[in-house]
């Protein structure tokens, strides 16, 4: 009987699989032709084209060959991979209105719930009100200065964290972003080291990446495989959905619960949360401010983490950079304290390092994937509604026909200068496309530019020395829906015993205000 059960289940698998391949082949050849791109196979399609890990390299590879627009079909979803920006900006911008959508992931969407966040939630109602309410918190570089004082307090903690704990970079960057978008968010001070709220929020994002990283699971191309038993082999997803659902839901629910707790006793702290929960409000409402604000949590902490990865590492690795911001915050600054907010335009060397950062290694190289919601025509090309659409954002950041030596960080890049030409801005692409730009860009290039201001004000970062030879990272980045640097050692020292007093003060302004509260 188990036997007959197995067989039935495995001849129905494939029977929905090649009805679902022979139709998505029947309506390609009745409409028209697609962008050209590697050849299928037989049912698999391009599934064995296109690698497990870093798929942002191969695609910039396929542009070499068939040209900027390169379409792909995986167990017959069809997937249009753009390479050059012209391209991104004239389809996922100025045709926005059906250029929009995101796929419906059985995995990420259905069975963890990140459709309730800006970031998979479909493109309607949902989508809308989330966006407009974030856009309405901090969609402006004016909305961002309000939170100046947050921003600087907590920076100048991590400052003064890593001094006491340079061999916990790692741990200390995640801290800080987490800290800033829990008071922000949720009105939540992180006191402890191993907050958890924290540590619950840092495992449900690490395990977004991995689930909606492209193609990273063959239920998403053939839905019909959730109804398979979890006893059946290819059903390992479904335990690390639930414990991506478990993540993300005490990600929402904790802060948010605390939030309401003390506004229930006038005790709370203004936030996102508790200026949206103000007044009576719908059950369908509250899931509302809920997923905008596990949106504001999940959106602008890692993302800060990786761009400051990619500072420390970038600074290591190109002293010469260093040393010329230095010398620009110490011209205009001086000594005697940290650079805040409001010096950011004074530093136009360092506001150039900053948008070197965002270039040199994007925090999601990929996007997240857009959906087409109806049928379209793109230079004679045909794009069925349904179809993926992928932005090669790492491939518009390395055009070496846009950026002199790409693989270089070279912050002159972005200097203007009479003797040559300032290269294309980064922000461009760096925070994604038209409707679906992330609606926290302002607050993510505040909080990246006071990690760098305040390090390289005390800091010197340079390559770790053992038994008395110079150790050579490896400039390696993981792959994912968010990239980040591969763990890498630096020295982290203070750069005078000047700055040593300076970091000495700050902890004593630390402490004394902990034992204040």
């Amino acid at each position: 009987m188990a036997q007959l059960t197995i067989t039935s289940v495995i001849d129905f698998v494939f029977a929905v699989f090649f009805i679902h391949i022979l139709h998505s082949w029947y309506h390609r050849k009745r409409r028209g032709s697609l962008p050209p791109g590697p050849r299928g196979v037989p049912f698999l399609g391009n599934a064995l084209d296109i690698p497990s890990s870093h798929q942002w390299k191969t695609f910039s590879q396929w542009s070499d060959r068939w040209g900027s627009i390169v379409s792909v079909t995986v167990f017959g979803q069809t997937m249009v991979i753009l390479n050059s920006i012209e391209d991104a900006i004239e389809l996922l911008e100025k045709r926005s209105a059906i250029y929009s959508d995101r796929p419906d992931l059985v995995v990420g969407s259905k069975w963890v719930g990140w459709d309730k966040t800006l970031v998979l939630s479909r493109y309607g109602h949902v989508f809308r009100e989330i966006r407009r309410m974030l856009s309405k918190f901090m969609g402006s570089r004016a909305g961002v200065t309000r939170y100046a004082p947050h921003l600087e307090r907590e920076t100048s903690n991590f400052v003064s964290r890593i001094w006491r704990r340079p061999d916990y970079l790692a741990d200390e960057v995640r801290r800080s972003a987490g800290a800033i978008i829990l008071k922000m968010g949720y009105g939540y001070e992180v006191e402890l080291d191993e907050d958890p709220m924290l540590k619950t929020a840092d495992e449900a994002i690490q395990l977004f990446s991995a689930i909606t990283a492209p193609g990273a699971f063959l239920v998403d191309f053939f839905p019909i495989l959730q109804h398979v038993p979890s006893w059946m082999p290819g059903s390992g997803w479904k335990s690390i959905a639930r414990e991506a659902k478990k993540g993300l839901d005490a990600m929402c629910n904790d802060p948010f619960e605390f939030t309401r707790k003390h506004m229930a006793n006038d005790t709370v702290i203004s936030s996102f949360t508790s200026l949206n929960l103000d007044g009576e409000i719908t059950p369908e409402r509250e899931q509302i401010v809920k997923g905008a604000a596990a949106t504001l949590y999940s959106g602008g902490a890692d993302t800060t983490v990786s761009a400051t990865h990619s500072f420390f590492l970038a600074m290591m690795c190109y002293p010469d950079v260093q040393k010329k911001a230095q010398q620009e915050i110490d011209l205009i600054i001086g000594t005697d304290r940290l650079p805040c907010l409001a010096d950011r335009d004074q530093l136009p060397y360092l506001n150039a390092l900053c948008l070197e950062v965002l270039r040199w290694n994007p925090v999601a190289p990929l996007g997240v994937a857009h959906r087409v919601t109806q049928d379209d025509t793109y230079q004679g090309y045909f794009i069925p509604e349904g179809t993926l659409i992928v932005p090669n954002i790492w491939k518009f950041l390395h055009d070496p026909e846009r950026y002199h030596d790409p693989l270089d960080f070279k912050p002159e890049r972005f200097v203007e200068s009479d003797h040559k030409f300032v290269e294309p801005d980064p922000r461009v692409c760096a925070f994604g496309f038209g409707r679906r730009i992330c609606p926290g860009l302002h607050l993510a290039e505040a909080s990246i530019f006071l990690s760098c201001a305040m390090s390289l004000a005390v800091f010197d970062i340079s390559k770790p020395v053992k038994n008395g030879v110079v150790v050579e990272p490896d400039i390696e980045y993981t792959s994912g829906t968010i990239s980040h640097p591969r763990p890498f050692q630096c020295s982290i020292r203070p750069r005078s015993e000047k700055a040593e007093s300076l970091l000495l003060s700050l902890m004593r302004d630390r402490k004394s205000c902990h034992e204040e509260i």
